[in-house]
């Protein structure tokens, strides 16, 4: 059995460790913070097809000042060339891939600001894919990833007739799932048909089996991508809808009505 001695004293060696491990992270992010950083508030963002998307890219110097040398590199995996560049207050496409000529653009006059955003127009499906933002600077230089999915989406016109509710979206890829909810959030019967359109692209039209009284419903209309929350309030005037998307936030998630959340556990293992 070991004495009070001996316990004391590998206490305060897993202790030391502990404190050791602590004081090494802390000084990791201080550093990372004081040599500047490229990061993107959205990693993982949905692209509406046919529609323009911003895949989002900033970049903290570590003086927070932004020199005229700044060099902004995007580029996608899988692809020779550049999706876009800028250098020397000035646009470099010579290297541009053709799948992105006049549908690529940074915005010039934030990049003072440590914006290296892309806009890309006319969201293609074979867009889809990693893009990779480089950003080399006097007090930082960083890359960050960002995973763009595409789909299709659209609100959906929700009408009242004999008392009951009819959503109609025009437009959904991939098939979704749709669910009717009264103002207590309970699950209301419905049935819904799909119509094909283009290349999967699916016409949603849902009823919902209920008479409805002057409140309001909401329609849930989702796939792995994008969830459509429509509240539809009834008036003796008509029905007011809003609509408000909420995009999955990571790439092998399906959302239930609401984003997903990413936790990040730090552990230290003292043995």
């Amino acid at each position: 059995m070991a004495s009070i001695g001996q316990i004391i004293f590998w206490s305060m060696i897993v202790l030391i460790f502990v404190m050791a491990g602590l004081i090494i992270l802390l000084l990791a992010i201080a550093f990372s913070v004081s040599q500047g950083s490229v990061t993107t508030s959205t990693p993982f963002p949905v692209g509406n097809l046919g529609q323009d998307v911003i895949l989002d890219c900033n970049f903290q110097t570590k003086t927070s000042q932004v020199s005229s040398d700044v060099s902004i590199t995007w580029q996608k995996d899988g692809l020779t060339g550049v999706v876009y560049q800028y250098q020397n207050n000035a646009d470099h496409l010579t290297e541009q891939n053709t799948l992105f000529k006049n549908r690529a653009k940074l915005f010039p006059d934030a990049i003072t600001t440590g914006n290296a955003s892309l806009l890309l127009r006319t969201v293609r499906m074979e867009d889809e894919g990693v893009y990779r933002c480089s950003v080399t600077t006097s007090g930082v230089t960083g890359t960050v990833s960002i995973n763009l999915r595409v789909g299709v989406f659209s609100a959906p016109n929700i009408t009242s007739s004999n008392s009951m509710l009819t959503a109609n979206a025009p437009r959904w890829l991939p098939k979704p799932d749709v669910t009717w909810l009264n103002q207590n959030g309970m699950q209301l019967n419905s049935s819904t048909e799909f119509y094909n359109i283009s290349m999967g692209i699916v016409q949603v039209m849902s009823n919902l089996h209920v008479q409805v009284t002057e409140g309001t419903y909401t329609c849930i209309i989702q796939n792995a991508l994008v969830t459509a929350v429509s509240e539809a309030t009834v008036r003796d005037n008509g029905v007011l809808t809003r609509t408000d998307f909420i995009f999955n936030s990571s790439p092998n998630i399906i959302p239930s009505h609401v984003t997903g959340t990413a936790f990040v556990l730090f552990c230290i293992l003292v043995w």
